[in-house]
């Protein structure tokens, strides 16, 4: 079969771009042998997020009594959370496979593997649809959207762990949940199981959580964590994980327990015991070794090589999302998605790739967008810093939101926006704000002029503006 264009996977890089080319009169063939909407929508961040709702409602429950509303002591039900997770991505994945229904698409549910640079071939594997198995498809263009898979340390034991996809599929509350890692995921769930009760031991090699954000943001987000009960362990190397032997002391409805095992920052052993341990230690490209029979470059740790247009080293085949290991984020998929597609139809756009907010969706929220304090001063770069509180803010206050801080770094005189980074209620709202702005190369002085509704949460940036 011929094509204008093969994508390589349905996640949120993959569907996207197949819309939009769709829309634009192109014939697409995608790729999926999984569920539509990839890692993201199925087993990352939309069933994350809603856990993480389930943890806000349940510390709201709790904090009841500081509203003047009594509601007794409240109980949780995983299995019933569990059940609105997966409500929730049936009825998206309903949405998305509604996208691919347009008649510029073609859904083709098997795995696909490169015959060459221009044509792909379907393999049904274990679940795909063996009805496809052996069609093959060409085209002029490619773009390869295999998303990432997660890392795990090579240290004895890492069998008996488990990963973020496992444990939104656990059947019951860990007692004690130990997590390896403190980046982005590990947090998360950190502060989800620990609201629903869980204890929460967390184990990092790095001196701080987040490495990735500014340091002063992730300090203040690690020490509210604190404050909930979840115990870290920092600058502490995991050598390994074993079984405990279970005695007539300890009993739990899972039977095993697990020992971590890691070396601290002065070279001591310690342990942690645990019925769960999740090793979030980040996630790595997903590629094929059917990849070298289209002659682009690529390599296990940092996937596909592309350019600052996602194109590979072969002209026609692109790799957007996780798999070229730029910005491991689903809306960088999407937007790389758009911005390939642009170029194939010969379309410019305006739209800014070295520009890409994130949020860590903890309690309180963490957010960032463009350069952190830490990069501005290794670089040696000119900066002015200004910052703002909740504190100081009305509606935190009225929400009884006043643990949060906004960090606002700009060029040396009330010039250009380089960076935004927030600790404290709906960060991400605050940071999708800062990233439009900068979008548009706004200055500080600028954003001193723009009028904010009174009260919000909003004028927290704008505090910081006149800091």
């Amino acid at each position: 079969m011929q094509a204008d264009v093969i994508i390589i996977g349905a996640g949120p890089g993959g569907y996207r771009a197949a819309s939009h080319a769709a829309q634009h009169q192109l014939k697409v063939v995608i790729f999926e042998q999984g569920h539509v909407g990839g890692t993201c929508l199925n087993e990352g961040c939309i069933p994350t997020k809603a856990y993480a709702r389930n943890a806000e409602v349940l510390t709201l429950v709790r904090q009841a009594a500081d509203f003047g509303i009594s509601c007794g002591v409240p109980t949780f039900s995983l299995e019933t959370a569990c059940s609105r997770k997966d409500e929730v991505i049936g009825s998206l994945r309903e949405g998305i496979e509604t996208l691919l229904a347009h008649p510029n698409i073609t859904l083709v549910r098997a795995e696909a593997r490169f015959v060459d640079a221009h044509t792909v071939e379907a393999c049904h594997g274990d679940d795909g649809d063996t009805a496809a198995a052996g069609e093959r498809y060409t085209a002029p263009h490619i773009i390869v959207a295999t998303g990432s898979v997660p890392k795990r340390l090579r240290v004895p034991g890492a069998e008996l762990t488990i990963d973020s996809s496992d444990l939104l599929q656990l059947g019951r509350l860990p007692e004690h949940l130990c997590i390896i890692g403190a980046g982005v995921i590990g947090m998360e769930f950190a502060s989800i199981f620990s609201a629903f009760g869980t204890k929460v031991t967390v184990v990092e090699f790095l001196k701080e959580c987040l490495p990735a954000i500014d340091s002063d943001i992730a300090k203040r987000m690690r020490k509210a964590l604190e404050k909930q009960g979840v115990e870290f362990c920092l600058q502490c190397g995991v050598t390994g994980v074993e079984r405990k032997v279970e005695s007539g002391e300890r009993k739990v409805e899972s039977g095993e327990w697990k020992v971590v095992t890691f070396q601290d920052k002065k070279g001591r052993e310690q342990s942690v015991e645990a019925d769960v341990v999740l090793m979030a230690v980040g996630r790595a490209p997903r590629v094929f070794d059917h990849f070298s029979r289209a002659g682009f470059d690529y390599d296990e740790r940092s996937g596909i090589h592309v350019d600052d247009h996602c194109q590979t080293t072969v002209e026609g085949i692109y790799a957007i999302g996780d798999v070229n290991g730029r910005q491991m984020l689903a809306h960088a998929a999407e937007m790389q998605g758009i911005h390939v597609v642009n170029r194939i139809l010969g379309h410019d756009d305006d739209i800014d790739l070295s520009i890409m907010p994130a949020a860590v969706f903890t309690s309180p929220e963490v957010a960032g967008v463009g350069k952190t304090e830490d990069q501005l001063k290794q670089e040696g770069t000119p900066y002015e810093c200004r910052k703002a509180f909740h504190r100081a803010n009305g509606k935190a206050l009225a929400m009884g939101q006043a643990e949060g801080m906004l960090k606002l770094l700009s060029e040396p005189g009330a010039g250009r926006i380089l960076g935004c980074h927030a600790f404290g209620a709906h960060s991400a709202d605050l940071i999708q704000e800062a990233s439009a702005l900068m979008c548009r190369s706004t200055t500080v002085a600028q954003l001193r002029h723009i009028v904010h509704i009174h009260p919000t949460l909003s004028e927290i940036l704008l505090a910081a503006a006149e800091a």
